[in-house]
């Protein structure tokens, strides 16, 4: 099986990415940045594709990757992963010992503030905890998540009108399309932060977070998003609600839940 790297960049030398980021696989490189271009080159026998769009926005860009790419495996990425020597042989035995799995969610390190999820086994991913994993840590069957036709939104991250929740919104697309997630203790690089440092999205636990979070949250769950509110803020009030009061938080929440069904 081949494996393929696609990586989402932004204003990035992309003749230097991919030794900075270490990929031994081929990749497709789309980078957000102030004209349209395309670049060709070989990085140590792996072919590099780079395209060079004049747009903004995470969703738009990781499609962009998405439909140009033509591995067996796909393995999202980003501008600030480095990798481990020998990756992209362990997403491929991966794989190869579990053919159950449409997806594979990997470990990566990160500082301790960024860290959302650790799997320290193998198992299976259901609704109720999809929705911590970053999109850097998914490898897909490249021909089933075609033919289950699941993208990106592009209504939600970095460059988008709603905050995170892309990633959780594209596992759960996998599924509601019928397609089975697995996640593994396998550790194939890291995260490193950004030089110019702070998130593209995140600007602390304001309104806009709490409204966000809970437009986010009809699409994830539908019918139960009022619950999902409420369970997120009694879980992460001790950490989260420091500026604005649990009950103000839920509110606002329940707010963005509305107007997302209208």
């Amino acid at each position: 099986m081949r494996v393929q790297t696609l990586v989402a960049a932004v204003k990035q030398d992309v003749r230097k990415l991919a030794d900075k980021m270490r990929l031994e696989t081929d990749a497709v490189i789309v980078n957000q940045c102030e004209e349209n271009s395309y670049l060709e080159y070989e990085f140590e026998g792996s072919g590099i594709q780079c395209y060079s769009f004049h747009e903004r926005g995470v969703g738009l860009n990781r499609n962009n990757a998405l439909l140009r790419g033509t591995g067996d495996i796909l393995l999202f990425s980003d501008e600030d992963i480095v990798y481990d020597k020998g990756y992209g042989d362990k997403v491929r035995q991966e794989f190869e010992a579990h053919p159950e799995a449409d997806v594979l969610l990997f470990n990566l390190r990160v500082v301790p503030e960024r860290a959302t999820y650790h799997n320290d086994s193998y198992g299976r991913v259901r609704w109720y905890n999809c929705g911590r994993y970053p999109t850097y840590s998914f490898a897909v069957r490249g021909d089933r998540i075609k033919k289950a036709n699941v993208t990106f939104s592009l209504l939600f991250g970095g460059g988008a009108p709603y905050s995170n929740g892309e990633d959780s919104l594209f596992l759960m697309d996998c599924l509601r399309k019928g397609l089975k997630i697995y996640k593994t203790p396998v550790e194939i690089g890291e995260e490193v932060p950004r030089e110019e440092g702070g998130s593209t999205w995140f600007h602390g636990y304001n309104e806009k977070f709490f409204y966000d979070r809970g437009f986010l949250y009809h699409f994830l769950y539908g019918w139960k998003a009022g619950f999902m509110c409420l369970r997120f803020v009694l879980a992460k009030k001790s950490v989260m609600c420091g500026e604005i009061p649990a009950k103000k938080a839920y509110a606002i929440m329940k707010k963005g839940m509305r107007d997302a069904k209208s």
